[in-house]
C-alpha cells in the first residue's frame, strides 16, 4: 500500500461535504461509528447495493445488522480502534429471502471525538468470480477422471488384445504406441520401438507396397487387408488398417494376423459365409442406423447400375430408393419400431437410368445406440410382368391406387382413377338391370353405342362383336 507524501497540503482546503462525495465515490457502502459501536450516519454509493439493503441502521449499533456468526468480526474490528485501518474484515448483512451480502470493511478514526469511518467494499462479484473458479475447477477435475478412465480401459485393451496392434502417425509413419503382441512380433522392447517408421521392420518390397497402402487409406479412409513380409524372420502377415484422428493429428491402427491364421467362418465348410452372400441373385445391403451403406453385394450393384462397391459406401441408400425423402423413412421407422420389415414395394434407380421393381425385407441388429440394419432387396419387374395382361390391368381399390404413389404421375394416378371409378359403375348398373344392357346404358346416361365400347374397353361381358352396331 503506498500513501499520499503530504495529504495535508493537498487536502486541507476541502470541506465537508466533498470529502463525504469522495467517500461515497470511493466505497461501496461507508458508515460513521461512534465509541460505543453505534452507527450515526451511512452513505450507500452503489444503487444496486442500496436496493438490495435498504438499511434503517442508523441508531443501531454495528453488530446488530450483521448475520450472527459475523457479529464477533465485528466486535473485534470495534476493538482494534486506530489499528483496525490496517487489515479488513469481511462480515455479511442480511437481506430478504435469506440471502447475505458480503462486505469488506476498513476503520479509520476521524478525529478526538470517538467517531470512526467504516469503509465497506461489496465482496459479490469477487464471490460469484470465486465459485466459477471452483466450478471450473471441479469441471476440469471430473474431465480429468474421465481421461484418466478412458486412459485405463485403452491401455487394458490394448494389452489384452491377443493380436499385435500398433498405431502408427499416419503423417510421419512413426510408431505412437503398441501392444505386448506387437512388440513380440516386431522383436524388440516396446519403448525401444516407440517413435521408430513401421516400415523400418519389413522387407524392401514389402515396405514400398506398404507406404503405397498407407498412402491410399489416408486418401480413402479404407484399405484391404495387405500381406507383408517382416524382415525379422522373414515370415508373411496380414496387416489391416483403420484411420482416426485424435488432437487434429491423423492415425491408423493396424493389426497384424498370420497368413496361416484361419479365417473366421472357416474350417466347417470351404466356402465363407460372405462368399455366399456375396453371390446370392438377390440384392444385400447394409446399413448403419441412418440408412448409409456399409457394403452390398453384386446383385445390388447390378441393380444400381455400379461398378464398384466402393461407389456405394457411405452413400445413403435413398440415393437408388423410387421415392425420395419418403421410403426410406418409411423402411427406418418400421425397423426401429418393429425390428423387421417384410416385402416392402417400391423401386430401384440406377445410376444410368433404368428402374426396377422391387420387394424389400429388412432387419434390425445391433444395439439399440448404434443399430445396424440389413436390406434384402427382390426384383419382380419379372414376376409382375408375367401377371400383367396386355394394356396394364387397371387396380381395382384404393390400395393398389396408393401403391402407385410415387411410380407414376399425378396425371396417369388421375387418369387410373377415374377408370377405376367408371368400371365399377357401368359393373353395378349391370348389376341392377340383371345385365340388360338398354336398361344399364340409360341408367348410366349413356348410349348403348357408348356403353358396349367401355365394355369392350374393360373386358366385361361376352359381346358378339359381328352381331352389335357400334355406329
Amino acid at each position: 500500500m503506498k500513501k499520499f507524501k503530504a495529504p495535508r497540503k493537498a487536502l486541507s482546503d476541502l470541506d465537508a461535504d466533498t470529502v463525504a462525495t469522495v467517500v461515497m465515490a470511493a466505497a461501496d457502502i461507508s458508515l460513521i461509528i461512534d465509541r460505543r459501536g453505534v452507527i450515526k450516519d451511512l452513505a450507500i454509493g452503489q444503487a444496486v447495493l442500496s436496493a438490495d439493503l435498504e438499511p434503517d441502521w442508523i441508531g443501531r449499533p454495528f453488530f446488530e445488522v450483521v448475520t450472527s456468526e459475523s457479529e464477533p468480526k465485528v466486535r473485534m474490528l470495534l476493538a482494534e480502534g486506530e489499528n483496525a485501518d490496517l487489515a479488513a474484515r469481511q462480515v455479511n448483512h442480511p437481506v430478504r429471502g435469506g440471502a447475505t451480502i458480503p462486505i469488506s470493511y476498513s476503520l479509520r478514526a476521524l478525529g478526538n471525538d470517538g467517531l470512526r469511518l467504516a469503509v465497506g467494499r461489496d465482496l459479490r462479484a469477487l464471490a460469484e468470480l470465486q465459485q466459477r473458479l471452483i466450478e471450473a475447477e471441479q469441471s476440469l477435475e471430473r474431465d480429468y477422471s474421465r481421461l484418466r478412465l478412458a486412459e485405463t480401459r485403452y491401455r487394458l485393451l490394448l494389452q489384452s488384445s491377443t493380436d499385435p496392434i500398433l498405431i502408427v502417425d499416419a503423417a510421419t509413419q512413426k510408431l505412437v504406441d503398441l501392444n505386448s503382441g506387437a512388440a513380440k512380433v516386431l522383436g524388440a522392447a516396446p519403448q525401444r520401438l516407440l517413435g521408430q517408421a513401421f516400415g523400418e521392420s519389413l522387407k524392401p518390397a514389402s515396405s514400398r507396397a506398404y507406404l503405397d497402402w498407407m498412402t491410399s487409406l489416408r486418401t480413402t479412409g479404407r484399405a484391404e487387408v495387405l500381406r507383408v513380409r517382416f524382415a525379422l524372420d522373414n515370415s508373411e502377415q496380414r496387416i489391416a488398417g483403420a484411420l482416426f484422428r485424435q488432437e487434429n493429428v491423423s492415425h491408423v491402427l493396424l493389426r497384424i494376423t498370420s497368413v496361416s491364421a484361419p479365417v473366421a467362418g472357416q474350417g466347417e465348410s470351404p466356402m465363407r459365409l460372405t462368399d455366399i452372400v456375396r453371390a446370392l441373385p438377390d440384392a444385400l445391403v447394409v446399413t448403419d442406423g441412418d440408412g448409409r451403406v456399409y457394403g452390398c453385394n453384386r446383385a445390388f450393384l447390378d441393380l444400381a447400375q455400379l461398378a464398384t462397391e466402393e461407389q456405394a459406401r457411405n452413400e445413403s441408400l435413398e440415393r437408388w430408393l423410387g421415392r425420395p425423402g419418403v421410403d426410406l423413412g418409411v423402411l427406418l421407422a418400421n425397423l426401429k419400431q418393429h425390428g423387421t420389415v417384410r416385402l416392402f414395394a417400391t423401386s430401384v434407380r440406377g445410376e444410368l437410368g433404368s428402374s426396377a421393381e422391387v420387394e424389400i425385407s429388412a432387419v434390425a441388429v445391433g444395439t439399440s445406440a448404434e443399430p445396424v440394419y440389413g436390406f434384402a432387396i427382390r426384383n419382380v419387374d419379372r414376376r409382375r410382368g408375367a401377371d400383367t395382361r396386355p394394356g396394364r390391368e387397371l387396380p381395382r381399390s384404393v390400395e393398389q391406387l396408393t401403391e402407385l404413389v410415387g411410380r407414376v404421375s399425378l396425371k396417369e394416378l388421375v387418369r387410373e382413377t377415374t377408370d377405376v371409378i367408371e368400371r365399377l359403375c357401368i359393373e353395378a348398373a349391370l348389376e341392377l338391370t340383371a345385365d340388360n344392357r338398354a336398361s344399364a346404358a340409360e341408367m348410366l346416361g349413356l348410349s348403348r353405342q357408348s356403353l358396349y365400347v367401355k365394355l369392350r374397353r374393360y373386358g366385361l361381358g361376352d359381346l358378339d362383336e359381328a352381331g352389335v352396331n357400334t355406329d
